[in-house]
């Protein structure tokens, strides 16, 4: 049996902890520069807006008490971590599959699964603020279904039986009952079945997920393919995805953003390239790893057609794979340097990171005619530089982000003065739990 809990309108519920202000009021989330709605409150989802919506397009809203707040990932990434480790005390396997979702496998598990659920989501809540829903199911497919079905039947009463609502395990119900909530439910509900499929299988006379589960398998394969086909053997109850509580190591590892004021200078490009890269050096010690290679780009706006477009991306195989941000970073700058052209107006720049392996992985590298013997002889994992790295990523997470950081990457205060790349944010809100000089003060008198 698996669970899939699911944070309720996630990034909203991460600034209503700390505003409650903002409870019961329309509110969305902005995403980078402030450009589209990335995320939305009931409240505002029942105003009209859309997902992905232009913000401009909404802001008239303001006017009738809709609220919009930038993008805050920093807090949102600290509140996951908190939620994910509430979770994983009440399943032997957990499976993190995005920011605000995560599999838990009960199998073996002998307990009342909705009286486990809800006291799951009460502890959830108790301890981070965070409101989830929680559906059980005999696979993953139908465990994220019985989780839409359980939010829904919470937010929008009389779509579903209110027995279902908030916690909803599909192994409680009866056939019959389980009929009916599926002939309830469209098919662009299940998990898999994206835009494109879901207008396919209408126009094949299949509306409701009962439609689907009734359909022919071999048909479905030869329409579409055999993914479809798993999806299938998955609401009919036949297991065909595990949790993978060790997710594979990612094969690349990419940190880009668009810039809010474009910039003209070849000292903004390598700040903002240095930053990015410092972010995938990072990540990819996290996931103890090393990199034989690194690209980096940089480009205009394909948007502002009255401006000269240049474009640039560049890949810089290393001499030895490296974890190392100095040695990262330097490449990376290099190359900047060699590509930057005067005159133009960059939008956005990135670093990218391929070429992955284990940083305990012994590999002869390229013969490197200037290095000491000793040197040549090491692995990246080792020696002082390692031991520097590990100490930067150990104050980072005591004291906050950019507590250490590399010199390019700090041209520009983190203070008032904001850096002329960086990301447009007029709305965000504190990071609250992860910056000493942002937490929130409590007064007594």
């Amino acid at each position: 049996m698996y669970a899939l809990v699911d944070g309720n309108n996630f990034y909203v519920s991460c600034d209503r902890v700390f505003q409650p202000r903002l409870v019961g009021k329309p509110v969305v989330v902005l995403s980078s520069n402030d450009g589209a709605c990335i995320a939305r409150s009931n409240e505002a989802k029942d105003l009209g807006v859309k997902m992905a919506q232009p913000w401009f397009q909404v802001k008239h809203l303001e006017r009738q008490g809709l609220i919009a707040v930038s993008a805050n990932h920093e807090l949102y990434g600290d509140m996951s971590a908190r939620m994910m480790a509430v979770e994983a005390r009440y399943a032997p396997r957990q499976e993190i599959y995005s920011v605000d979702e995560s599999f838990l496998d009960f199998t073996g598990v002998r307990d009342d699964l909705v009286a486990t659920g809800r006291a799951m989501r009460a502890a959830i809540l108790m301890e981070t603020g965070l409101p989830t829903s929680v559906g059980f199911g005999a696979t993953k497919t139908l465990a994220k279904l019985a989780n839409h079905v359980g939010k829904t039947a919470d937010r929008k009463p009389g779509s579903y039986p209110s027995a279902l609502a908030q916690v909803c395990d599909f192994s409680h119900l009866a056939p019959h009952e389980l009929d009916a909530v599926f002939a309830a439910t469209e098919v662009g509900s299940v998990w898999g079945v994206g835009k494109k499929i879901n207008e396919r299988l209408k126009a094949g006379g299949v509306h409701s997920v009962l439609d689907l589960v009734r359909a022919d398998a071999a048909t479905l394969r030869s329409q579409f393919s055999v993914v479809l086909e798993k999806t299938l053997l998955e609401l009919r109850g036949t297991p065909c995805m595990e949790v993978d509580d060790a997710p594979a190591p990612r094969q690349q590892i990419l940190v880009s953003r668009s810039f809010g004021t474009p910039i003209t200078h070849v000292d903004g490009i390598i700040e903002s390239v240095s930053e990015f890269t410092s972010r995938t050096a990072e990540r990819l010690r996290a996931q103890g790893s090393v990199a034989g290679a690194i690209g980096i780009f940089f480009m205009t706006s394909p948007f502002r057609q009255s401006d000269r477009q240049h474009s640039v991306n560049v890949t810089m195989p290393l001499v030895r794979p490296t974890a190392d941000s100095a040695i990262l970073v330097s490449a990376a700058v290099a190359a900047v340097r060699a590509q930057f052209r005067p005159g133009f107006k960059y939008d956005k720049a990135g670093a990218v990171l391929t070429e992955l392996r284990p940083a305990d992985q012994v590999v002869q590298g390229e013969l490197d005619l200037f290095s000491e013997p000793a040197d040549a002889e090491a692995t990246p994992a080792e020696g002082s530089r390692a031991k520097l790295m590990s100490a930067m990523d150990a104050l980072n997470l005591r004291f906050g982000r950019d507590s250490v950081r590399l010199g390019s990457t700090a041209a520009a205060s983190s203070g008032a003065e904001l850096r002329a790349w960086a990301t447009k944010q007029e709305r965000r809100s504190p990071r609250y739990t992860t910056r000493w000089n942002e937490m929130p003060v409590v007064r007594a008198r």
